[in-house]
């Protein structure tokens, strides 16, 4: 009997050792954080002129990957970028293709049914930008007209939520990416397109003419972003906290937020109160 424990025992425990490993140990043993970002999320993540990973998120990012070079004595840490899209990010988180995933990424509680979050790092609203020749002043005047959004996103079904309650009969056109969108919006193919406002304030930026676009006033829904992480991995979860609690302790997320949305914006009353609550005292 006490033999047959044993060998069982014997057998068990490097099962049991691999499944208490963590993404930690991964990392130590590599020298290496894998972190998926979005190419067209900005201004929180995306490629700049170099074709290197930029923004809000990715700068985040970065700063935590330098607190746990301290934080665990790992010298020479290195990043290691991996392009993520909207379709493929839950994925790549899951199946433990990367250490965590910094985009614009919304938390909810459906969502942790399959990865975790981060504290939050940003908070936004969904927003609808339209065209001016359309007419559209306010949400109410959505009324017959085709909308765009991102197929699977939180303001897809915000979208429909706020056209549902305030009996808004329109149609909603679903894109796989941003890209196409923005396409069918300066194209007339659709009269707007609903996202993330501040997201729609960096393609506000980038259309060829920004004067036959408006942001709507009308808020759909609370986004609080947070950087998606592989779930059930508390160790990976304390020590990207403890580096985003060390940037919004100190000057440095004001140095991320001015450089990513320039000198002249300042963070909201939300923002401003996000910060002070995502600061955890050690």
């Amino acid at each position: 009997m006490h033999r047959t424990l044993i060998a069982l025992l014997a057998l068990a425990l490097p099962a049991l050792a691999a499944a208490q490993s963590t993404t930690l140990d991964k990392i130590r043993s590599s020298k290496t954080v894998t972190i998926a970002y979005r190419a067209n999320a900005l201004p929180f993540s995306y490629k700049d002129s170099k074709g290197q990973p930029a923004g809000y998120t990715v700068e985040l990012c970065k700063r935590i990957s330098a607190s746990m070079e301290s934080q665990l004595n790992i010298p020479g840490l290195k990043i290691r970028w991996v392009e993520a899209t909207s379709q493929n990010r839950f994925e790549l988180v899951e199946k433990h293709k990367v250490d965590m995933l910094c985009g614009a990424t919304t938390a909810t509680l459906k969502r942790m049914e399959r990865v975790d979050f981060s504290s939050y790092v940003f908070v936004d609203s969904t927003g609808v930008l339209a065209r001016t020749a359309a007419g559209v002043r306010s949400f109410s005047d959505l009324a017959g007209k085709r909308i765009a959004v991102i197929a699977g996103t939180t303001n897809e079904a915000a979208l429909k939520s706020a056209l549902k309650r305030g009996l808004i009969n329109a149609e909603v056109v679903t894109e796989k990416i941003r890209e196409a969108a923005v396409a069918a919006l300066e194209a007339g193919k659709v009269d707007a397109f609903a996202s993330d406002k501040i997201l729609l304030q960096g393609i506000a930026g980038k259309v060829k003419d920004a004067s036959k676009y408006a942001m709507l006033p009308d808020d759909l829904s609370i986004e609080p972003y947070a950087i998606m992480l592989p779930r059930g991995d508390s160790a990976l979860r304390l020590e990207v906290n403890r580096g985003l609690s060390k940037i919004f302790s100190s000057p440095a997320i004001q140095e991320v937020f001015a450089r990513t949305f320039g000198p002249d914006i300042e963070p909201t009353p939300l923002l401003r109160a996000l910060y002070m609550i995502a600061y955890i005292p050690e």
